[in-house]
Parts: structure tokens; C-alpha cells; sequence
């Protein structure tokens, strides 16, 4: 027998959860392999299969035994081993004795606080044949199983009923114990094409055996079978197959064996809103909907078999008259609907509480307008576009009445959009109504309009201020109002429109929408320092360092996310340039100079030309003369990319004069001019960022 072979362990199941299989096989992976690591026994790599009716793992040239153990066990003293006469005490001999050697046999361990009795063992490595029991159960607890379940007499509990254990070793079986199952090689095929029962000859032979009984275990495999036929279909129909990569995995969870299909639905379907056709069609069928070339819906749709019928005809049909009914009840919520003003359920919403603390949800309406009208006014926006957005915003949350969102919740907004539209609302207020969710994720798109751009920060924005006034601070990983998620939407909107915005002005106004309903004194503070920690991971999403974020946020006393931004990419750019290696290495060594003697920046220093002894202090000044104008500006006016330009200037300057200056002189007023020559060129620096903070 060879020192190596392939392990497989599959766990045949009933048909196991589809949203949570991928994340079952790659754990269930993850955590055997990480046992087999700790009790020692190598291996080459590991792969993880998940089916609807399985969870298997392949651990290549696995070892069967344990490397031997060199092991030292140290015994009682030497002064407490022996008597007097130098016989050995009953202590001694029972160590000796439960190491298997005699007294005469030990060795001594010398240290710095006594002697000690040693034995050194060699233990011989355990089997995997001994050990994979314990490995295995170890894993399996380990699983993300929220609500296990019993079946038949059996105490055993596991997320779905198991009926076969394979666990070979090569081609032999190795004997393992688990949900009152004895393992074995025996497997199931595919339900309706494959053999109930199969055996596996070899570990190697898993994924052709069960490919031949029509059951595909490898995930990827699956999804990108289904992903190719989805692809295939839609070409050949001139159509484009609407899906993400979720859809994908939840479909690849149901089927063992995809086989994509094409069926359709009356025409007259299509008066209802796309949205709520497609939501029916993806999430509660799991089927692909397919859009024309100009994105609209059409009444063909895919879905994914389990079976390679020979009437795929009837297979059609099935799943024609399943959809039906949920296609029909779409239109008639639509229709009721449509019986009704978005006005008229936008009064509804006071029955409606948004939060026991804040009031209902009309009340938080009425906020969200006033706020949409705080922004409009800072960024000094047009009346017609403060005006559209005041009325998106008290309209925005009265689709959450209608038939149609209570049914379909994901597609709030979109649906108050389709019904502003019938009721002859502004466009601009009907798009708003539908972008005031926007981004919904991280990635997703942003508001188009600017009116949707102002409800969204709004509402946004009365929820952050809101949950922190009634202290509901997220703490640890329980967000439950999405804060953060709101956080760097606020983020990205302000960045990507370029909206120069006093956040604190802004929070100060948001707060005085709650009247009286706010207790935490600290909402104000908590809130501006809860959206400027988002910076670091909203721009490292955008590829930027967090040394190069601190540089900024070290300096910046704006509460401009437009000025932030225009401060880190003037920077980032600059740290990239040849010069700012140069210049952020000067800048560590003039800050750690200042710091050792506790000098403080609070203004320029003034500095006396007369007392120069050098060329390199006259030319560094006189560089840094051609460029003090630019940094004494005001700084809303202040080009920083172009600044950090002009400063770059300084690096040959300030490198001579490091090099050929020596700045701790022994007369204490050459040394203090000198000192206030880095301060300044160190606070020029400071006008933009403290790149001292950056990593190079």
C-alpha cells in the first residue's frame, strides 16, 4: 500500500436547503480538512461537492498514518527522586514504571531552577482509520445548522435526514459511525435517472461514477452548465437571460442535473410593471425572465429542470400553468392598486409606525421632505428641483399600503414610481420615488436624477440621526437599521454628485426635524464621527490605502465630504508621483524633528534670511517662498492636486539641505531658524494632508 491516497466522504441526504448548500459543502470542507491538520495527517489539497442530495469532500494523497512524535516527560525533581543513600523514592519508581522503563533508564533535565527526571518517548503516529471518526463529528457540529432536525427513532440530528455514509480510503472502506449509519461505498444516483443505491469503487472514480448516474457533484460544474445553457437559449431566441450570480447558485442548489427549457405566458401579462413580473418569476420560481433588446419584459421565460424528459413538451406545460396563477395575481394587485392615488395611501402611512421612539412613517415623510429641502438650498439648487423633490418625498413611502408591495416587498419604490406615473405625477417625481432606496448595496448604482439624489440622502439621513438620537448605536455585527450600508451611501452620493456639504450644518438641521423626540445629547457628535469612519472602508472599495485616508482626516478640520475628496485624490495622485517618496520620507524626518523638540504648528514661524550660513537654507527658503502665496489661501479655494504640483518642488531643496545642513547647531538662534525653515515647508504639507502618515 502506497503511503498516500484519496479520501472521500460524502454524506447522502434528503434534498438539503438551496440557499444555504454552497455555504454547508465549502464549510463542511473547510472544517474536516483544518481537523485532519491539527491531529497531523498531510495532504495535498482538498475539494468540496454539494448537491441537492449530498455534501462530499475529496482530500488528495491524504496520509494514513501519523508522522512518529518525539515527546519529552519530565518526572518529579531530583532532589525529591532519591533518598539520602541515593535510592530511589516511591515518586521515582512510579513515573519510571508509567513510562514503561526502569529508574536507571531516566535522563536528566538541567535547568537554572533544578534537576529534573526526563524520558524521552518516541510515539508512534495514530491511523487515520483510528482518528477520522472523531475528525469527522468534530466538523460536522462545527456546520452552520440553525435549526437541526430528528428523524425515525434515531437521537441523531443533522439539517436533513442522512441515509449513506461513503468513506473510502483509496478503494477500501474505512469504518466510520455516524447518524446511526455504519459507512460504507454505497451512494445514490439521481433520483429519477439514477440507481437508488450505487456503489463507489474508488475514491477517484466519485465524480465519473456519479456523473454516469446523471448527478453533476461538483458545484461550479453545475453552475456553470446552467449559466452556458442560460446563455445558449437566449442567443438562439435573440433575447438576453435576466440573472445574477445569486439566482444562479440557488438553481444550481435544486437541480443535480440542469436541463434548460423555454415556456411562455399570455401577452396580456405585460401591462403589469416588469418589476413585478420578474420578482414573481425569480423568486418565488426560480425561473430566468427574458428581456428584448430594448430591456423590456418578454412573455418568454427559462426555467431549469432536473430531468432530461422525453417529452419535454409536458415538462413545459407544468411550469406554464405554475406561473400563471402568480402572474395573475400580480394583475390583479396592480389593478386594485390602480383604484387608489399614491396621495391617498401616502395618508395611510400614519397608521403605519416606522419606529415606537421616531413616530410613524408619514411623520418620518415629513421629515425626509423638510431635509430633502435643507440639502437643496445648501448646494443652492434650482426651485423646480427642490420643489419636485419635496413632493417625491412625501409620496415616496405610500406604495408600502398598496397591494402590490405588501405581496412583493423587494420592489417598493419601483411600484410607487409606476403608480406616480398613472396618477400624472412630474417624472422627476416619479423617478425620485423609485431611486430614494439608492444604492440598495454596495456596488449598486446611484440616484440619475437629482431629485432622487436628495430623497435618498435625506431619508438616508433621518434614519442615521434618528436611530442615534434614541441611542440605538450598531454595536459588533447587529446593524439592524443598516446604518452602515446607509453610511457609505450617504458617501458615495455626496462624492460622485460633488456636493460641497457642511455635514455638521447639515446634522444640526436633520436634528431639529425630530423636534423634542431625540434624548441622546452626543447625536450630533456620534453621527458625523459615525460617517467619517466609514471613509476608510468607502475609499478602500476604490482602491485607496488607509494610510493615505488618515493623512487627510489627520489635517482636515472640514466636514466637506467633497473637500475629503478632493484632498485624498490630490494625494493619492502625489504618493504615486517621483517626488512623494522623497517628500513623505522628508516629511517623517521634519515631524519627528519637531516632535523631539516639542515645537507645535499652530502658525507660520517667521524666519531670518540674515542668519543663513548655507546655500542649501537660502535656496530651500527661496523655494518655499515661491509657493507660500498658494498655501495661505483660503483653503475652499485652494487647488490641492495643483498645490502638491508646486510643493513637489521642494524636493530637490529640502534633500540638499538635509544632506548638507546640519539643523541641531550649536548657536541656539542658527538652530531655531533652521527649525522654523522644516516647520514651514512641514506646515505647507499640512495645508493638504500629513503625509508623513504614508506608507511608502
Amino acid at each position: 500500500m502506497s503511503n498516500t491516497e484519496n479520501l472521500l466522504i460524502e454524506l447522502g441526504t434528503e434534498e438539503l436547503p438551496p440557499k444555504t448548500l454552497k455555504k454547508l459543502s465549502d464549510t463542511f470542507c473547510t472544517f474536516l480538512v483544518a481537523e485532519l491538520k491539527k491531529l497531523g495527517f498531510t495532504y495535498e489539497h482538498a475539494s468540496a461537492f454539494g448537491a441537492p442530495r449530498r455534501l462530499g469532500v475529496l482530500v488528495s494523497n491524504c496520509e494514513r498514518v501519523q508522522a512518529d512524535k518525539q515527546v519529552e516527560k519530565r518526572g518529579p525533581a531530583v532532589s525529591v527522586a532519591f533518598d539520602a543513600e541515593g535510592n530511589a523514592t516511591p515518586a521515582a519508581i512510579g513515573w519510571a514504571k508509567s513510562n514503561g522503563i526502569d529508574i536507571t533508564q531516566a535522563e536528566r533535565l538541567v535547568t537554572p531552577k533544578g534537576e529534573w527526571l526526563l524520558h524521552k518517548a518516541t510515539v508512534a503516529g495514530q491511523s487515520l482509520d483510528a482518528e477520522l471518526q472523531g475528525a469527522l463529528e468534530r466538523a460536522l457540529k462545527q456546520l452552520p445548522i440553525p435549526k437541526p432536525m430528528r428523524w425515525g427513532s434515531s437521537a441523531a440530528e443533522f439539517i436533513r435526514p442522512v441515509h449513506t455514509i461513503c468513506v473510502l480510503y483509496g478503494s477500501e472502506i474505512i469504518d466510520i459511525e455516524l447518524f446511526g449509519l455504519q459507512s460504507g461505498r454505497q451512494t445514490s444516483g439521481h433520483r429519477f435517472h439514477g440507481d437508488h443505491r450505487v456503489a463507489i469503487p474508488k475514491a477517484d472514480d466519485y465524480v465519473d461514477v456519479m456523473r454516469d448516474q446523471y448527478v453533476l457533484v461538483k458545484y461550479e460544474e453545475r453552475v456553470n452548465t446552467i449559466k452556458t445553457q442560460l446563455e445558449e437559449m437566449a442567443s438562439s431566441l435573440g433575447l438576453h437571460a435576466d440573472y445574477d450570480q445569486n439566482l444562479l447558485e440557488e438553481i444550481s442548489s435544486l437541480v443535480e442535473w440542469p436541463v434548460v427549457l423555454k415556456a411562455t405566458f399570455e401577452n396580456e401579462f405585460l401591462a403589469v410593471p416588469k418589476e413585478a413580473l420578474i420578482y414573481t418569476m425569480k423568486d418565488d420560481q426560480k425561473y430566468v425572465p427574458l428581456l428584448n433588446t430594448d430591456g423590456s419584459l418578454s412573455n418568454t421565460f427559462l426555467f431549469v429542470s432536473n430531468i432530461e424528459s422525453k417529452d419535454p413538451s409536458q415538462v413545459i406545460t407544468g411550469n406554464e400553468k405554475v406561473i400563471r396563477p402568480r402572474l395573475s395575481d400580480a394583475r390583479f394587485f396592480f389593478e386594485a392598486d390602480k383604484k387608489t392615488s399614491l396621495e391617498s395611501k401616502a395618508k395611510q402611512l400614519s397608521t403605519i409606525l416606522f419606529q415606537k421612539d421616531l413616530g410613524t412613517v408619514a411623520e418620518k415623510s415629513a421629515r425626509v421632505a423638510d431635509i430633502t429641502q435643507l440639502i437643496g438650498k445648501a448646494c443652492k439648487l434650482d426651485h423646480t428641483v427642490l420643489q419636485n423633490a419635496h413632493r417625491a418625498a412625501l409620496l415616496a413611502k405610500a406604495d408600502l399600503v398598496s397591494n402590490m408591495v405588501m405581496e412583493f416587498t423587494s420592489i417598493q419604490g419601483t411600484m410607487g414610481k409606476h403608480y406616480a406615473n398613472h396618477d400624472g405625477e412630474n417624472a422627476a417625481v416619479a423617478l425620485a420615488i423609485e431611486e430614494q432606496y439608492l444604492p440598495r448595496f454596495a456596488n449598486d448604482k446611484l440616484p440619475s436624477s437629482m431629485e432622487g439624489t436628495l430623497v435618498s440622502l435625506a431619508e438616508k439621513l433621518d434614519t442615521l440621526v434618528g436611530i442615534f438620537g434614541i441611542n440605538k448605536i450598531p454595536k459588533g455585527d447587529k446593524d439592524p437599521f443598516a446604518l452602515r450600508r446607509s453610511a457609505i451611501g450617504i458617501l458615495r452620493i455626496l462624492v460622485d454628485n460633488k456636493l460641497d456639504i457642511d455635514l455638521s450644518l447639515l446634522i444640526d438641521g436633520v436634528i431639529a426635524t425630530f423636534s423634542d423626540k431625540l434624548k441622546n445629547p452626543q447625536t450630533k457628535e456620534q453621527v458625523l464621527a459615525f460617517l467619517l469612519d466609514r471613509c476608510k472602508p468607502f475609499y478602500a472599495d476604490l482602491g485607496v490605502s488607509s494610510d493615505l485616508v488618515n493623512a487627510v482626516m489627520a489635517v482636515t478640520d472640514s466636514y466637506s465630504l467633497s473637500d475629503i475628496n478632493l484632498r485624498i485624490q490630490a494625494v493619492a495622485d502625489f504618493a504615486k508621483s517621483q517626488a512623494g517618496a522623497s517628500l513623505i520620507a522628508g516629511n517623517k524626518r521634519v515631524s519627528n524633528i519637531l516632535n523631539k523638540n516639542n515645537i507645535e504648528l499652530n502658525e507660520y514661524s517667521s524666519i531670518n534670511t540674515e542668519l543663513f550660513e548655507a546655500d542649501e537654507e537660502a535656496a530651500l527658503f527661496e523655494s518655499f517662498e515661491d509657493i507660500q502665496g498658494l498655501v495661505s489661501a483660503d483653503t475652499g479655494s485652494i487647488d490641492y492636486a495643483d498645490l502638491l504640483v508646486k510643493l513637489s518642488s521642494l524636493e530637490a531643496p529640502l534633500s540638499n539641505f538635509f544632506d548638507k545642513v546640519m539643523i541641531m547647531a550649536d548657536d541656539e538662534k542658527v538652530k531655531a531658524n533652521r527649525i522654523a525653515i522644516v516647520a514651514n515647508v512641514r506646515l505647507a504639507f499640512l495645508s493638504v494632508a500629513d503625509i508623513s502618515l504614508i506608507n511608502v
